[in-house]
């Protein structure tokens, strides 16, 4: 403002001196009074009521921020710029140091000056920038003026860059047929300048090959179709250039190019189509099915699944007889044969075959069908052919047991040809089957050559073969079934599968056995059978039969109780006829054995099965059953030693009275030698001498019936009689019958007495009275208690009766 209302110029040019010296003068002589109580601006209030004064740094620098281009060109250093402190007045007492990134090496600064050069050509874009420290010292004292300070020097960027692409050459596909602008690619230049300096690394991207068909976007780099229904049937490979320059595309911008190989992918834009509409073939008649017999192929100019085609006969006549594939490698059509030909019957077929696209794009149906037809016209060639059977097989049926020479049937064969020349057959030599049949050579009648028997062989199977006269080589076979029919040539028989066993304890009109009868004859012939006994012979006293009319008989007992050691075996002959026409009789012979029998018909023991049964024993049981024959037998041999020693005749003398015993004095046939008598004879010889039964059979039972019921025994009242008389009257009487054989032994009866004041024990008076004890409990007492089971039932049977 002073400078401003005041008219001498000289005084307003020094006015901004007077300012900067009032301003110094200010501030040093500040810094030398003691402050007021208020503290200024550069001064702390401390807490003991001091301040502390601070004493603010000067700035002594004085230059500003370097930069220096890159790829200098010349034969001088590049000045960088200059370093200059306030401290410094010319005097060159001022030395400047320079240190950091390339100090000494790439910059150099005058120590007096403070110029700075650069000695080397710069990299932008190996090294950006430098880091450098730069420091005043006093000349004389070597103390620094200011304090260590730090600047950049940057290097500045020109464009020495061309733009590059670094993934090329590159490869691109797209559809055929696309639209104007689909994308196919895009393609990224690379610029090494300063993006953020100039138009160094702007890049603009244009196209120098592949026009028309294809266009770059200049920014982005996005390459796009240019064409529009581009046919990769007329043309499949495209090469795109596409450069990228700098500079934004300015003059003077460098660049940079690839290349881009464009291939176009295939659509199914095309139909497919027969070369020819029209086809022929030849065929022999004798092709078998399923052979091919011809090909054709529609031609279609995709490619891979969109050429893919699909063959069809369209016509019923040719696709009842042949039946057509594709083929997947060379994608044609295989007609092969689907029934056999027969020249004489067709000699020509005409096939309408199709061929359709089976991948359709619907974007081209606007081309039209995607399918084509065509016609196969097939020629059926005549051959010379084996003769055919009227029939596939023949099944024939003749009566067993006819003459040779009877007519079984007749098959037939023609030739097919059209000639029809005469058929010759005859039998397959073959086959066994031969020796029964013979077929006429000209009428194809079958004939027997022997009877047949059909329970030998019910079914025959022979071969007929049927050839042209004159060709043998031509020839067919045919099979031919015979069944030979039943006749009743069989008599019936009666099944004797198992052994009929009668048990000694049966009844009368008991079933001992059913019997059934088996026929060889079918069962038209053998599905009624009747049964009876002989007529011829005498009524069978033991055994009846029953005809149960459902083709069995039952075996009926007719007298009580059968005994093996009397007669083990009985023959039952039986009569059985069939139903058949006419009807026939067989007469079959049975075989009963009588076993003991426990009750309920079990069998106790026959045929030594009871002995043989210990076969299933256990080792141990059999071991101790042997130990205890063996302990028996020493203890008889132990016995005999010492009646031995003692010398005692081991045969009871004849002067022993025993009851019913029996002495053996000879070396003969055992108990078929001897004679038995129940001692109830002795007591009552009177009655005896009356009966004049057997002496060789036990009396029964019926000799004390007249003295049951409390009556008294005979033999109480003749105790006169003397037993001695009476005994060589029977010696006598025994001597004199000329019927009786002769017996090498001797009875010896036991009489005990009589007059005994405790009585005689000896059941022998008891017999004729009826006991009411029941003894079946014996029967579970096991075998040891059955003969003295059957004994006291035989007794009880015959007093009841």
């Amino acid at each position: 403002d002073f400078c401003k209302r005041s008219s001498i110029p000289m005084t307003c040019c020094l006015c901004p001196f007077l300012v900067c010296l009032c301003f110094i003068q200010r501030c040093y002589g500040a810094s030398h009074h003691v402050p007021t109580k208020v503290p200024s601006k550069n001064q702390t209030k401390l807490a003991n009521g001091e301040t502390e004064v601070h004493h603010r740094p000067k700035r002594g620098w004085i230059w500003n921020q370097f930069f220096v281009l890159e790829e200098h060109i010349g034969p001088d250093a590049q000045y960088v710029g200059k370093l200059h402190s306030n401290s410094d007045k010319g005097d060159g007492s001022v030395r400047y140091i320079l240190s950091g990134e390339g100090a000494g090496t790439i910059f150099i600064i005058d120590e007096v000056t403070g110029d700075i050069h650069a000695t080397k050509s710069l990299d932008r874009e190996r090294k950006a920038h430098y880091v450098l420290h730069a420091q005043a010292l006093d000349r004389n004292t070597e103390e620094a003026l200011e304090p260590k300070s730090e600047f950049i020097i940057k290097v500045q960027d020109i464009n020495d860059n061309a733009p590059k692409f670094p993934d090329g050459p590159f490869e691109a596909t797209v559809p055929e047929m696309s639209e104007v602008g689909t994308s196919v690619l895009q393609v990224t230049a690379t610029d090494s300048d300063d993006p953020t300096y100039g138009n160094s690394a702007k890049i603009v991207y244009s196209i120098l090959q592949g026009q028309p068909y294809f266009s770059v976007d200049p920014k982005t780099g996005i390459i796009r179709t240019a064409l529009p229904n581009m046919d990769r049937e007329a043309r499949e490979h495209y090469t795109v250039v596409i450069q990228a320059k700098d500079m934004a595309g300015q003059v003077g911008g460098l660049s940079g190019s690839t290349t881009i190989n464009i291939t176009l992918t295939d659509v199914n834009d095309n139909p497919p189509k027969f070369p020819q509409k029209n086809y022929q073939v030849l065929v022999l008649e004798s092709a078998e099915v399923g052979t091919p017999v011809g090909k054709l192929k529609a031609n279609d100019d995709d490619l891979g699944t969109n050429a893919d085609i699909k063959y069809t006969i369209i016509n019923s006549e040719g696709a009842n007889m042949f039946s057509i594939a594709t083929n997947r490698d060379t994608k044609e059509g295989i007609v092969s044969l689907k029934k056999p030909l027969n020249y004489e019957r067709k000699k020509t077929y005409t096939l309408h075959i199709e061929g359709l696209n089976t991948h359709a794009d619907p974007r081209f149906t606007y081309l039209g069908p995607f399918k084509d037809t065509a016609t196969l016209k097939i020629s059926v060639g005549d051959v010379d052919e084996a003769p055919v059977f009227s029939m596939d097989y023949y099944i024939l049926d003749v009566y067993e047991n006819s003459p040779s020479g009877t007519e079984v049937g007749t098959v037939t064969a023609r030739d097919p040809d059209g000639d029809n020349k005469p058929v010759r057959y005859e039998l397959d030599g073959k086959e066994e089957e031969e020796s029964y049949f013979r077929i006429d050579a000209k009428s194809g009648v079958i004939r027997t050559t022997q009877p047949l028997d059909r329970e030998d062989t019910p079914w025959h199977n022979i071969t007929v073969v049927a050839s042209e006269v004159g060709n043998p080589v031509l020839f067919s076979h045919v099979p031919v079934t015979v069944q030979v029919l039943d006749t009743n040539d069989n008599p019936p028989e009666v099944a004797a599968d198992e052994e009929v066993i009668v048990c000694e304890s049966s009844r009368p009109g008991q079933v001992i056995q059913t019997v059934r009868a088996v026929d060889k004859d079918d069962f038209a012939n053998g599905q009624r059978f009747s049964f009876a006994l002989p007529s011829q012979l005498p009524v069978n006293p033991n055994f009846t039969l029953k005809d149960n009319e459902d083709s069995t008989a039952s075996i009926i007992a007719r007298r009580r109780r059968f005994s093996h050691l009397t007669q083990e075996l009985y023959e039952l002959p039986i009569v059985v006829w069939d139903g058949g026409e006419p009807s026939l009789t067989g007469t079959s012979t049975l075989t009963l054995r009588v076993c003991p029998c426990q009750r309920h018909g079990r069998i106790r023991m026959c045929q030594g099965e009871a002995f043989l049964s210990s076969a299933g024993l256990s080792t141990g049981a059999l071991i101790a059953i042997l130990l205890c024959i063996i302990i028996l037998l020493a203890i008889v041999v132990l016995f005999i030693t010492l009646r031995r020693s003692k010398k005692e005749p081991l045969i009871i003398s004849e002067e022993d009275i025993r009851e019913n015993v029996v002495t053996y004095d000879d070396e003969g046939g055992g108990e078929e030698d001897t004679e038995a008598f129940d001692i109830v004879a002795l007591r009552n010889p009177a009655a005896a001498e009356e009966l004049k039964f057997r002496r060789d059979i036990r009396p029964e039972a019926r000799s004390q019936c007249g003295f049951a019921h409390g009556q008294r025994s005979p033999s109480v009242e003749l105790d006169e009689v003397d037993v001695h008389k009476f005994i060589k009257q029977r010696l006598v009487e025994a001597d004199m019958d000329a019927s009786m054989p002769p017996y090498d032994s001797l009875q010896t009866y036991a009489y005990e007495g009589q007059g005994s004041p405790a009585g005689t024990i000896s059941p022998l008076d008891s017999l004729g009275v009826q006991s009411e004890q029941e003894y079946n409990y014996l029967d579970d007492w096991g075998p040891e208690f059955q003969k003295l089971a059957e004994l006291y039932g035989e007794a009880e049977s015959d007093v009841t009766t």
